[in-house]
């Protein structure tokens, strides 16, 4: 329902402000400040999407969990496509997702509500994917005795 909502919403919002500033500033001007926000924006996305690279690359390399660092690359993700959307609304909402406080501020709030969804969804899928009961499991296999194995050959055809 929030998702139709938007896709209904936001477009008559977007329409609305083209009207109400293209008629303050004019056509022109309107055009000028849409293509130019939209050249900041991918300026500053790609300046910042390439230090979130280099966090998620060192925090990988040191063990770190990769989590927060996930959770604002994905930010930066959506905000270039809300920055690459003409219109004004979708420009202030991108802008503000550029702030590390405002992504910051998003993930507090919306981080344990997801994590809570995925908890309460995770038993679920596991049960309809594990083994049913104590169902044994057939295979073929056969003893190797590593000393004798060369790890370069290629297994045994059948």
């Amino acid at each position: 329902m929030w998702l139709f909502a938007a896709l209904i919403g936001v477009p008559l919002i977007e329409i609305v402000l083209f009207v109400q500033i293209g008629g303050a500033i004019g056509l022109w001007a309107t055009i000028a400040i849409v293509l130019l926000t939209a050249a900041i924006g991918a300026a500053m996305l790609r300046a910042q999407g390439f230090a979130a690279l280099g966090t998620l690359q060192n925090d990988l390399r040191r063990g770190r969990d990769p989590t927060p660092t996930l959770a604002h690359g994905a930010l930066l993700l959506f905000a270039g496509a809300l920055l690459l959307t003409p219109g004004f609304l979708t420009d202030a909402v991108g802008f503000a997702l550029l702030t590390p406080q405002a992504r910051s501020a998003l993930i507090a709030w919306g981080g344990p509500k997801l994590a809570a969804q995925v908890v309460s969804s995770g038993p679920r899928a596991a049960r309809r994917r594990g083994p049913i009961g104590d169902a044994p499991i057939e295979a073929e296999y056969r003893e190797v005795d590593p000393h004798d194995a060369d790890p370069h050959d290629p297994p045994p055809r059948r």
